[in-house]
């Protein structure tokens, strides 16, 4: 059974950096490509980033330029470098299995001040 635990929120000015985490467990890390969802109050749930198991990347348009997804498959962690943060990007992030259906951890609250 997969298990992904977030962290590394916080509240943090604009134009802040937070580093948000996922650990992952209960899968072959290492073979599955990876997302970064977040979700406003009041909106759906969006991708922001994504990394294969290769090594290619994704970003929605919203944050690219200041957001780096990474993976380390030694510690089967995904990581989100987030810079120059704006507080439209206040939200829970969520990282994801792309291939397992409901594969969410508990996410964690990001919260960017003006």
């Amino acid at each position: 059974q997969v298990q992904l635990v977030e962290s590394g929120g916080g509240l943090v000015q604009a134009g802040g950096s937070l580093r948000l985490s996922c650990a992952a467990s209960g899968i072959t890390f290492e073979i599955n490509d990876m997302d970064w969802y977040r979700q406003a109050p009041g909106k759906q749930r969006e991708l922001v980033a994504g990394i294969s198991r290769g090594g290619s990347t994704n970003y929605a348009d919203s944050v690219k330029g200041r957001f780096t997804i990474s993976r380390d498959n030694a510690k089967k962690t995904v990581y989100l470098q987030m810079n120059s943060l704006k507080p439209e990007d206040t939200a829970v992030y969520y990282c994801h299995v792309r291939k397992i259906l409901g594969s969410w951890g508990q996410g964690t609250q990001v919260t960017v001040s003006s």
